[in-house]
């Protein structure tokens, strides 16, 4: 039995009926949806042993109305790979004007989960938003004018400052939103103890590099400080906390796009520019 056949199953035996669907995704990750439940194999790299008390952080009442919480609080697995188990919900839509994006929403049950007591939570691994980074310009399989670029932003980027640990999404973005009922957060991977700023930084990366509106970042980051988020703390200029965040997930999301491109035997496009192009004004700076 394939690993595709094992999900559907998975989803069978929590109440999945009809036909299985393969959702885009990651390429090391596999995400199935059967009716109302969706399976999910995690990467290979993935920690079965950090993974355990992420799942039970979403299922635990304290992020209540803040994350989706799981349909099966134990990791399981399927083909050698940790799976998990949730209830189908609906996503942002890719295809909709970023413009008319829940970004308040997001930006909202991010307070509210930098807020969420440590006591309240079972013992977590490090967030997992700073390796991030690291991953990807080690993904990069050439040595071009492009990737040398990349690699040295990186190498060059400000050592993060020392930051009182809260819970952290680690990978936040709008892919990490569904609706049911109500908003909720999903995608426990990278749950953990971190630097809060760290959450808010693709969308500052994207602002800071012409391809969020300002708009939309304003409405983003001040939802979120009308709702008491506590990542950029007292001062009057968000950026002294967002910084350092932002450039690492400019040259993160640069060196995706350097990845995609020559999997997909092509060269990168006006957005993907743009990202390089922010790389060589951190390098400059």
């Amino acid at each position: 039995m394939g690993l595709e056949e094992e999900l559907a199953g998975i989803a069978a035996a929590y109440g999945g009926a009809g036909e299985p669907v393969l959702h885009p995704t990651r390429t090391d990750v596999v995400v199935l949806r059967r009716g109302e439940v969706v399976v999910k194999a995690h990467s290979a790299r993935d920690d079965a042993g950090d993974l355990r008390p992420r799942l039970k952080a979403a299922a635990s009442a304290a992020v209540s109305g803040v994350m989706l919480a799981p349909l099966e609080p134990e990791v399981l697995s399927a083909g050698g790979r940790a799976v998990t188990v949730w209830p189908a919900g609906r996503p942002v839509a890719q295809e909709d004007d970023p413009v008319d994006a829940p970004w308040e929403e997001g930006a909202r049950l991010l307070a509210r989960l930098h807020a969420v007591p440590l006591t309240l939570m079972p013992g977590l691994p490090a967030a997992g938003g700073p390796a991030r980074a690291a991953r990807a310009v080690a993904r990069m399989p050439g040595d071009g004018p492009v990737e040398q670029l990349v690699r040295r932003a990186f190498k060059e980027l400000p050592e993060p400052r020392p930051m009182p640990a809260l819970l952290t999404h680690g990978d936040w973005h709008l892919g990490q939103l569904v609706h049911r009922d109500r908003w909720l957060l999903i995608d426990v991977d990278d749950l953990g103890l971190g630097d809060p700023a760290w959450d808010l930084a693709r969308p500052a990366a994207w602002y800071a590099a012409g391809l969020l509106a300002p708009t939309v970042w304003e409405r983003f980051l001040g939802a979120y400080l009308a709702s008491g988020g506590p990542a950029l703390g007292q001062g009057d200029d968000p950026w002294q906390r967002l910084d350092v965040p932002a450039r690492a997930l400019t040259v993160q999301l640069a060196a995706v796009a350097v990845v995609n491109a020559w999997r997909e035997h092509r060269e990168l496009d006006e957005v993907e520019h743009s990202l390089v192009e922010s790389c060589n004004r951190i390098v400059r700076a």
